[in-house]
């Protein structure tokens, strides 16, 4: 089981970028790859692994290795610095994060920097877009899920996995409303007023840093450039030629280890100044008596959400999109589909648990 996550992140990571390249393959390396003519802009590509727990690759066009590099040494900086900053888990030396905010919950305000403001307003906004169904202050009860899962996947024998009881879900969840999420953006604070509450932005986190990243890479004069940060997909202009990025959808019912495009895709999306996001539940997951328990943990149940196997997101904006693809996935899909008609710029393709692949109404007007 813990091979095949790992191959899982690894891999479709692989197949989004391959996808959005709109060729075969793409070669990478710390320092860049480049390939093209002499005249015009080269396309150079990369990757590194230590932001957010996933794999980032990126295709880029720039007149030279030179800028590129730079490029790309900033990008990876930001990356690494929202991976700190919104991290729930880990202190890191003269940084307040999330975790700082979590373990002064019910003791006082928390100084923070504005890029967990941003981040945690845009949380507050999408909270009340979705009723609910995005709630980033359900840390208590996701922690819960979190370790049963973790011990699981730290056993190689499934028969010894377990779930949680209903019981301490429900305890849990006593401590989970929004409104104790108190932010002062003239004092620059955090407060979470009860004490037994948690922040969880798993849903929002890589999101929000990726788009916050990729705009400040076109403030540094990035005008080409397809980013994959664990397949959250965001496409920065358009290729040198004028022609779209394309995203690749990935298909939640392929059980295989070894992903190709010919059977790991359901759709795939032009992409210019557009983010595609996707949640799923093959991306993590254990399992106990043959039954598969995944991630995303409906508010209302408590229980992962059965509504779908996937809802992807395409938008202008990836930290809205993240947002969204856990919102919808916790709704029926007549009340996600009203949902996606009522936002500008956002179409939607939900994945259902009997095989069926249904667009929102605009979602093939970017089909490629």
């Amino acid at each position: 089981m813990n091979i095949r996550r790992i191959l899982s992140v690894f891999l479709s990571a692989a197949l989004c970028l391959s996808l959005l390249a709109g060729c075969g393959g793409v070669a990478s390396s710390g320092s860049g790859s480049t390939s093209g003519t002499a005249d015009g802009p080269q396309r150079y590509s990369t990757v590194f692994y230590d932001a957010f727990d996933t794999v980032t690759q990126v295709i880029a066009y720039c007149d030279s290795e030179e800028d590129f590099n730079a490029q790309m040494t900033a990008l990876h900086a930001d990356l690494l610095e929202y991976h700190k900053l919104y991290d729930i888990y880990n202190d890191y030396d003269g940084i307040v994060n999330v975790k700082t905010i979590n373990d002064n919950a019910g003791k006082a305000p928390v100084t923070v920097d504005d890029k967990i403001l941003g981040m945690l307003e845009l949380a507050q906004q999408m909270y009340d877009t979705t009723g609910g169904k995005l709630n980033i202050a359900m840390g208590s009860v996701l922690n819960i899920w979190h370790n049963y899962r973790e011990a699981a996947l730290a056993d190689d024998d499934d028969s010894n996995n377990q779930l949680p009881t209903q019981e301490e879900l429900t305890s849990a969840a006593q401590h989970c409303g929004i409104g104790n999420l108190v932010i002062d953006d003239d004092a620059k604070t955090v407060y979470l007023a009860d004490p037994e509450m948690s922040l969880d932005v798993g849903s929002v986190g890589k999101g929000y840093a990726v788009e916050m990243a990729a705009q400040a890479a076109e403030a540094r004069g990035l005008t080409s450039a397809l980013i994959s940060v664990g397949g959250n997909l965001r496409a920065i202009g358009t290729k040198p030629d004028g022609s779209a990025w394309v995203g690749g959808v990935e298909n939640p019912w392929d059980s295989s280890e070894v992903y190709t495009t010919a059977s790991s895709t359901v759709a795939a999306v032009k992409m210019s100044d557009l983010s595609l996001v996707t949640s799923g539940d093959y991306q993590r997951y254990y399992v106990v008596d043959g039954v598969r328990y995944h991630h995303l943990i409906d508010p209302a149940t408590l229980q992962p959400a059965a509504y779908f196997d996937s809802v992807s997101v395409l938008a202008p904006d990836s930290g809205v999109a993240d947002c969204l693809t856990t919102g919808l996935f916790c709704m029926p899909l007549e009340e996600g589909q009203a949902l996606v008609e009522s936002l500008d710029g956002v179409e939607a393709l939900w994945c259902t648990t009997d095989g069926q692949v249904i667009p929102s109404s605009g979602w093939n007007s970017h089909s490629n």
